[in-house]
């Protein structure tokens, strides 16, 4: 396999990649959006919502008019919606219903956003998609200074059960399971932990057979959440008595991760390392690739904008949004040419999966648009507005970064509730940290940071934000409730906002930890 590892070295730049670079963003969308309107037309949606009509917009001398037409015949949908109304008749087998053919696959979402899980069509095509797109990210750390023999070793990829569950007419499983399943042949000499143990449905069966694995391999990528990658060389350093992972796979020197910030877990996790290494972010949503880091001096990722999905972006305001985050039928939305740096938007995604003007809850912000490179900056339905303090999930990972400087401690995990206090409103955090701590000192560095970082909150905290309380937490709390909701490893996180039916579960599992007898 040496001759790969040469290959890689050399930066092999694919056709899609050299398209992206010599191509307007515009010119790469407008094409991705004809081409998926013409393979979708004679779907029974394609049909519903005049697909033809729109198509012939693309021949009008204004370049832009077939988005018009676009917006005309296609409402935004949300989850709810859009699975009621079709994606509900493709699970029962009928075929053609959002995209051609029969849709072998559902992945279940994290479901971070609301209590049940969420059934997302995964389709053969967005498959490749996927493929291709993390073929491109692969390639892309042919621009660090490695030596070619880096690009012979392991990636571990820590995901979700290749062990799919079938019901008849559909498997169904973590995305990170499907996508796993369909490894090609070509990276099976790569891939760690292998089939066997992908398969295992046990996340600790599962963890434990890495554990006894490790090793044997010899590991230069690792691929995953960051709060289970952790969880597991943890394990690993534990068993074998190291002062590092370092000390058993020498050559580690990526992290590829996603799916939650790692801001809030760098510092413990660098304390399981002998150096640091180089952190990739990746943005794998249940719905499509959407984006990855691709250059050396750039923290953010950068949109791929020609391999199955066509995006479109809402300002994330309250003419757009209701204060539980969820979209008005008439929010204001734009195509690729017309976005601005630093507004944050949430994203439609109109994929090569079925998925036509979908909201997927994710908030992003353009940090360069030359590059087309963005960094996300939460969940439109993870924040907190209950007075007008417009409380980001940035702004709480950030804060919470800061806060555990300063005090010293490793937060692993947190959380955030809105409450009535009074007349008026508080915030309850969940501090999740097993390091002594000053609860007071905490409250009020959290309180400050958070003041530094968001005007809104520093003004509403001296009027209707009355109170912020904070409950310091045991770590194994939140693995628990994981656990206990079956979310527990894969490509699942905890909510970094709880409310509804989910911040009732929280509240009970600690009561009930309360009341149980200490031993």
């Amino acid at each position: 396999m040496a001759l790969l590892g040469k290959l890689l070295k050399r930066g092999m730049e694919l056709r899609e990649t050299l398209e992206q670079n010599y191509t307007s963003p515009f010119d790469l969308q407008k094409n991705e959006l004809r081409k998926l309107l013409i393979t979708a037309k004679d779907t029974y949606f394609g049909r519903f919502h005049y697909f033809d009509t729109i198509l012939n917009g693309f021949k009008n001398q204004d370049e832009h008019l077939f988005y018009q037409y676009f917006k005309s015949n296609v409402p935004i949908y949300n989850y709810e919606k859009i699975n009621e109304e079709w994606w509900s008749q493709s699970r029962e087998g009928i075929k053609g219903v959002t995209w051609p053919g029969k849709v072998k696959y559902y992945a279940l979402s994290s479901g971070t956003s609301s209590a049940s899980s969420k059934y997302i069509p995964v389709t053969s095509d967005m498959i490749k998609s996927i493929r291709k797109t993390s073929v491109r990210q692969l390639l892309s750390i042919s621009k660090y200074d490695l030596p070619p023999e880096f690009f012979e070793k392991g990636i571990l990829m820590v995901g979700g059960s290749t062990d799919l569950k079938f019901n008849g007419r559909y498997f169904e499983g973590d995305l990170s399971g499907i996508t796993t399943s369909q490894v090609p042949f070509w990276f099976q000499h790569f891939y760690k932990p292998g089939k066997k143990i992908s398969a295992a449905p046990d996340w600790n069966q599962k963890l434990n057979e890495m554990v006894e694995k490790a090793p044997q391999w010899d590991i230069g990528v690792v691929v995953g959440v960051p709060a289970w990658i952790q969880i597991l060389i943890e394990k690993i350093v534990h068993r074998y008595e190291l002062s590092s992972i370092h000390d058993l796979w020498p050559n580690l020197q990526f992290f590829v991760h996603g799916g939650v910030s790692f801001k809030p877990y760098k510092k413990g996790f660098e304390k399981l390392l002998a150096r640091p290494l180089m952190y990739l972010e990746t943005y794998l949503a249940s719905e499509g690739f959407i984006a990855f880091q691709d250059r050396v001096d750039s923290s953010a990722m950068k949109l791929v904008m020609n391999n199955g999905i066509f995006y479109e972006f809402i300002p994330f305001t309250s003419g757009n949004f209701d204060e539980d985050g969820q979209v008005y039928p008439q929010a204001t939305t734009y195509k690729i040419d017309e976005i601005e740096e630093g507004m944050d938007y949430a994203i439609l995604l109109s994929t090569n999966a079925g998925s036509w003007r979908y909201l997927i809850g994710d908030v992003i912000r353009f940090t360069d648009l030359d590059q087309m490179e963005l960094i996300i900056t939460g969940r439109t339905k993870h924040f907190l507005s209950l007075c007008g303090e417009h409380l980001s999930m940035d702004n709480m990972n950030c804060a919470m970064v800061q806060t555990a400087e300063t005090l010293n401690i490793n937060v692993k995990e947190f959380t955030v509730s809105g409450e009535s206090c009074d007349s008026l409103f508080a915030h309850r955090w969940y501090i999740g940290t097993d390091d002594p701590v000053d609860v007071e000192w905490l409250k009020s560095t959290l309180d400050q940071n958070l003041k530094k970082l968001n005007d809104d909150y520093a003004v509403e905290r001296g009027a209707a934000l009355k109170e912020i309380f904070v409950e310091v937490v045991p770590v194994e709390r939140f693995y628990e409730w994981m656990r206990i909701n079956g979310k527990e490893g894969g490509q699942n996180k905890f909510p970094r906002v709880l409310k509804g039916e989910r911040l009732k579960s929280w509240q009970g599992l600690l009561e009930n930890s309360l009341d149980s007898p200490k031993n």
